[in-house]
């Protein structure tokens, strides 16, 4: 037979390839900004203005959260987080760039560290740069596409807090296909006949943990680890929650659907209250075909269709089906024969604990089946509910709450919280305040809600028949949250909570589809080409209340944008801080936040970068860009704020020395030439 090679289109940094799945048509305010704003078309700033003053944000709480005492010049001190003391800034900001390199201040060093390819287990094998490594080597090897990243002490299990020694916990998002093989990928007739490319493929998805020391100053691999360990799309997971073993879970791998294998497209991440890592699952649709007319709405109302990304359900070999699993078609007679269900074991947060390399991860379906960009928890507080948000990043999409039913206790506390508890989705109202709506058949909303909806159509699923149980709503979260009525947003992503005031922080990184009548009050430009991050307090500083207060922190956009708060200027882009898409997101221990953006490389915004802000004040100051083509993503520091990790991904040609055509992305590792604290 002969064969040829041929590129696959692989995913980019731009989400502007996602097809809209949400048709629900929910639009609570359309006309919110039209009747009360006369500036509305004038430009960000110009929104920004008007929808502080009606809304009123400065009696919210929501702006000026600064001290009172600005005559405070005394050095910062790492990890003071949550005393309220002033953030700094103190470094000079970076300008755009179009350079094929890490730039950050004059007075810090990136190095590369921990890039695709590097050996970390097993029999670590070397890393080939022509892309001849094998299935089975990059099983023992880092990843591709590096994406959310946390640092876990080595002693942090025991109450310590080492910034010396610790486990790197990093996401590998997606694979880059040419690059991944030495001459791209081998098909004929559409069909995938080197089946070591696809289990190739599939390794270099999922997470690394990576056992790191600092010896003598430097940061390296600890060689032989029992820790070292990869989470790959062929790993076996265990199901755990309300879909545990649900009839719709049922597969020919796991009859009883209490298993399920792999994880993928892990984007961003959450560290848990008892220092266990959740992985998320976002944009894992594109993996699956299915034939099937009419498709289930568990698989319509996610974009599941007849071609997948990377045709792996064409190879053949492996073992119990591990291949044919990309086909959700209905070929058997019954589910347990087939794979019409493995669609329906993605689509969650994976929960990994890196201390333990034999224990097997878990998807936690209890937070609820979407795109899900990553989980930010809420700090935890002895006797209360586990509370953690999640965004679901996909045009018009939502963002989502958990609360647990059990209270945390600090002694026993386990992943077994996320288990039982509330899913609510976010309404965000006109006049600055939000409701969380929960997604339970124990609410009588939502029971309400569901059963008025049953014989309607539902955007583009038509809703015959009510939700069966518990687990049928969280397997379809998206469109239970079209039939409550939640505010679709502009691509939200990831979440932060400031440690100093307990706000929480979210980016909505774009929606060039958006249109002027779709416009509401927390998504107020049409045609959003540079996003904005959004934050809300909850009532009575209580994680755990159904309603919030809002605003707008900031406006992404070229210089001049400004965003307004009671007809002032309070942010005003200019050189030094022009961005677009703002996606990453991290607050370090002292309080500064961290905004990494995944958006247009062209003029004026150039290469992608990483900005600080200071949430009491909105200044902001760029302090790291990117190589060519790269997205910049992930984030984490040591303890002590003086070694900090940040994710480049799918860079064009990068780091020097790359084999031509095999870029690799990678961690970088940033630190201040004095030894202090990073931004400070």
């Amino acid at each position: 037979m002969d064969q040829k090679h041929y590129s696959i289109e692989h995913i980019t940094g731009d989400h502007e390839h996602e097809p809209v799945v949400n048709h629900s048509g929910n639009r609570p305010f359309q006309s919110v900004l039209s009747a009360r704003m006369e500036r509305r078309t004038v430009m960000k700033g110009g929104v920004g203005a008007a929808l502080a003053s009606l809304m009123g944000v400065s009696a919210l709480g929501l702006v000026g959260c600064s001290s009172d005492d600005d005559d405070d010049d005394s050095a910062e001190q790492p990890g003071d987080g949550g005393s309220g003391g002033s953030v700094t800034l103190g470094f000079e900001a970076v300008m755009p760039s179009t350079a094929n390199e890490v730039v950050v201040p004059a007075g810090y060093t990136a190095t590369v560290f921990l890039p695709w390819g590097t050996p970390i287990t097993g029999s670590y094998p070397e890393f080939q740069p022509d892309g001849t490594n094998t299935g089975a080597q990059q099983e023992e090897q880092v990843g591709m596409h590096h994406d959310g990243m946390t640092f876990y002490p080595i002693d942090v299990k025991t109450g310590g807090n080492s910034s010396e020694e610790g486990l790197l916990v990093m996401n590998h998002e997606y694979i880059d296909i040419d690059a991944l093989h030495q001459n791209g990928p081998t098909v004929d007739a559409g069909v995938r006949t080197v089946t070591d490319e696809v289990r190739k493929e599939i390794a270099a998805h999922g997470v690394s943990v990576c056992h790191i020391r600092k010896t003598d100053g430097v940061w390296d691999l600890v060689f032989g680890s029992e820790y070292n360990r990869r989470i790959t799309g062929a790993t076996e997971m265990d199901i755990r929650g309300p879909l545990r073993g649900h009839d719709k879970l049922v597969t020919a791998f796991s009859n009883d659907a209490t298993a399920t294998r792999g994880t993928l497209n892990n984007c961003s991440m959450g560290p848990t209250p008892w220092n266990t890592y959740l992985a998320a699952e976002e944009n894992w649709h594109g993996y699956f075909k299915n034939d099937d007319t009419p498709l289930p709405r568990e698989h319509a109302r996610h974009g599941i269709g007849t071609g997948t990304r990377y045709a792996w359900e064409t190879a053949t070999g492996g073992t119990n089906g591990e291949y044919e699993r990309f086909n959700a078609t209905s070929i058997e007679a019954s589910a347990d024969l087939d794979y019409r269900h493995e669609p329906n074991t993605y689509g969650y947060m994976v929960e990994i604990d890196p201390f333990a390399p034999e224990s097997r991860p878990k998807k936690r379906t209890a937070l609820g089946r979407f795109g899900h960009e990553g989980v930010i928890f809420a700090p935890a507080t002895e006797g209360e509910p586990v509370v953690c948000y999640s965004g679901d990043d996909s045009r018009f999409e939502y963002i989502y709450k958990f609360v647990s039913a059990q209270p945390y206790h600090a002694d026993t506390a386990s992943g077994d919280l996320l288990d039982e508890g509330t899913l609510y989705v976010a309404r965000f109202n006109e006049d600055g305040t939000g409701d969380w709506l929960a997604l339970s058949l124990d609410d009588a909303d939502f029971v309400s809600a569901m059963n008025a909806a049953v014989g309607t159509q539902v955007g583009d699923i038509q809703f015959d028949t009510p939700f069966a149980d518990q687990g049928e709503v969280l397997l379809n979260t998206r469109l239970a949250a079209d039939i409550m009525g939640a505010t679709p947003m502009d691509r939200p992503e990831w979440g932060a909570v400031d440690p100093n005031t307990g706000e929480v922080y979210f980016t909505l990184t774009n929606n060039t589809q958006r249109t002027e009548d779709q416009v509401n009050a927390a998504n107020p430009n049409a045609n959003n080409e540079t996003g904005h991050i959004i934050r809300w307090s909850e009532d009575g500083g209580d994680y755990a209340a159904t309603s919030f207060q809002w605003d707008i922190f900031v406006f992404a956009g070229v210089a001049g944008t400004e965003t307004v708060v009671d007809g002032e200027a309070v942010v005003t882009l200019d050189e030094s801080n022009i961005f677009n898409s703002p996606d990453g997101l991290w607050f370090d221990g002292s309080g500064r936040l961290w905004i990494q953006t995944d958006g247009s490389d062209a003029a004026p915004y150039q290469n992608n970068m990483m900005l600080a802000a200071n949430p009491e004040t909105r200044e902001i100051k760029r302090f790291f860009v990117g190589p060519v083509g790269c997205e910049v993503t992930g984030v984490t520091s040591t303890p002590d704020q003086t070694s900090m990790f940040v994710g480049i991904q799918h860079p064009e040609s990068w780091p020097a020395g790359s084999a031509a055509g095999h870029p690799r992305s990678s961690a970088v590792l940033v630190t201040k030439d004095d030894g202090g604290v990073i931004g400070a």
